[in-house]
């Protein structure tokens, strides 16, 4: 298990979208929907210093919250349909969308925290 040489990682989108190892792009990042694997199998970086915390759920409810919100509203204004309408549009938007996007947004928080080093902070002596 051999690092890549500096300038060949996988660009930061690439390995989010597809859920791959940030150093090698080869190797997977999760070991299942959305548990992190403990380290990737084809450059053996240690992933057990990353960590995403709540941020993918914020913003996925943020991005999900403006889509839902915004696609019905313009469905209310243009078409004024019956709320079950409404419930049988959004109601699967909601789900699909969180759900599509929880994991991408996930690895592209880890991704990031590799490329910028990101660590846990400390207080100066």
């Amino acid at each position: 298990m051999s690092s890549p040489a500096p300038g060949t990682e996988p660009s930061v989108a690439f390995a989010s979208l597809l859920g791959r190892c940030p150093r090698c792009g080869k190797g997977k990042l999760f070991h299942g929907f959305l548990t992190i694997a403990p380290a990737c199998t084809m450059c053996g970086l240690d992933y057990s210093r990353f960590e995403a915390g709540d941020g993918p759920a914020v913003f996925v409810i943020l991005i999900v919250g403006a889509i839902v919100a915004g696609g019905a509203l313009l469905t209310e204004v243009c078409y004024s349909p019956p709320y079950w309408v409404h419930a049988l549009i959004w109601g699967p938007a909601v789900i699909i969308l969180s759900l599509g996007l929880l994991r991408p947004l996930k690895a592209g928080l880890i991704v990031l925290q590799y490329k910028h080093r990101a660590e846990e902070g400390r207080i100066a002596p």
